[in-house]
Parts: C-alpha cells; sequence; structure tokens
C-alpha cells in the first residue's frame, strides 16, 4: 500500500536528479546513480599539501584543508548547489555530507575532530532562505562521523550581500569584520572541523578561522561541499 501511495504522489509530483534532472528510482535520493558514479571528487583529503591547502598559505592557519567535489560553471555540481540553496533542497546538502564523511571514514582522516562548525549565515540569511546549508552538509558529515556539530560559538553578526561577483579583494573586505566568537571556552584546546558549501577564494572561511582561534590553543580544519578553482 505504502509503494503504491508513492508511485501515486510520483505520478503528480515526479522525483527528479537534481543534477541532471532524469527521474529518480524509488532507491535514489536526489542524485541519481549515474551522476553519483560521475562525480567529480577532488580526494584532497588524501593528499595534505592540496592545492586547497594552499589557498590558505599566508592567510590563515589551518592544519588541513578539503573539499568533496570540484565545481565548474554549469557543471552538474553547479547545479546541485544551485538547488540546495535556491530551490529548498537542503537534504542535498545533507546527503553530500553522508558521502563525503564515508569517504573521509575509509581513509581514517577525521577521525580526531572533536566538532564541526558550519560557516553560519546572518539571522536576515536565514529569513530569507529558512535553513543554513552549511549546517545541513555539517549534519551529514555528523551522521556518519558520529562528531558532534555545534552553532553556539561562530556568529555571522553582520549581514553581507553575495560574494558571487566580487574580486578576491573586494570579498576579503567585504567579510573580514562579520562574524564573532562566543562561547569560546568551548573550543579550547580542541580541534575543530569548520565546513562551507562553496569555497572560492577563501575569504570567509579565513574571516572564520581569524575569529575560532581566538579561543585558546584550537585547531582549525576546513571542508566544503565544493572547491572551484
Amino acid at each position: 500500500m505504502k509503494d503504491f501511495l508513492l508511485d501515486i504522489v510520483s505520478l503528480i509530483y515526479p522525483r527528479v536528479c537534481v543534477a541532471c534532472h532524469s527521474s529518480l528510482f524509488k532507491h535514489e535520493q536526489h542524485i541519481c546513480n549515474r551522476c553519483y558514479i560521475t562525480l567529480p571528487k577532488t580526494d584532497y583529503h588524501l593528499q595534505k599539501d592540496n592545492p586547497l591547502h594552499k589557498v590558505f598559505y599566508g592567510r590563515a592557519n589551518v592544519t588541513a584543508a578539503s573539499s568533496f567535489l570540484f565545481f565548474q560553471k554549469k557543471g552538474m555540481v553547479q547545479k546541485m548547489i544551485h538547488a540546495l540553496k535556491f530551490k529548498g533542497k537542503p537534504e542535498v546538502a545533507q546527503l553530500l555530507g553522508k558521502w563525503y564523511a564515508e569517504d573521509l571514514k575509509q581513509s581514517n582522516t577525521s577521525l580526531t575532530y572533536d566538532y564541526i562548525i558550519p560557516v553560519p549565515l546572518h539571522k536576515k540569511g536565514m529569513q530569507k532562505r529558512g535553513y543554513n546549508q552549511s549546517e545541513y552538509f555539517a549534519k551529514g558529515l555528523s551522521e556518519v562521523l558520529g562528531i558532534p556539530v555545534i552553532t553556539n560559538v561562530l556568529i555571522k553578526y553582520r549581514f553581507t550581500k553575495t560574494q558571487t561577483n566580487k574580486t578576491r579583494a573586494e570579498r576579503a573586505e567585504n567579510i573580514l569584520q562579520s562574524f564573532s566568537i562566543e562561547n569560546a571556552g568551548v573550543i579550547d584546546n580542541k580541534n575543530v572541523l569548520l565546513v562551507d558549501d562553496v569555497i572560492t577564494t577563501g575569504a570567509t572561511l579565513e574571516a572564520c578561522i581569524i575569529q575560532l582561534q581566538k579561543s585558546t590553543n584550537t585547531k582549525v580544519s576546513v571542508a566544503s561541499i565544493a572547491y572551484a578553482q
């Protein structure tokens, strides 16, 4: 009976892959198997001094840096990011978090983190979107890795408009003073994983890292759904 009702619902509201828009089978969630197999993975978690880690050289003290996927304009990853950010599908970010966590778990590179901290949204951004996509990514990682997510330490107190069309210098200036830290003692002497949806210039994460490292002896690593080279 349950399967019958699901079939009826699918006829009225067809379930399609957010990457290729093909119909999903019952066992598929948000992304079809064909797209899953062809995901452009970076495998940066297997490389200590990878290109993303080098983005932060001389800018922020990062223990490790990795990203699940490569981002290309008009590519499948851009379609996924667009769906989870602008089409009310945060569950896509959570699914990608689970998939990335499986890769991290297999390589045994992430089991020493004490907390996962998503890059926060300003309250205006939360009101407009209704959710923080980076927090959903963090939840997916947490479900598989068993590492708690905390959202009461890093706070975004200044609203900033989209960074998409800004230069690197403009992004850095726009974002640097937008974050603050509260309850700093929670992460004293801890190893935390700071996560975001897409890394481009690294300006947002740099600003967050500066705040997090105001606590005592806190080590910060970063990870994202995608990296736009």
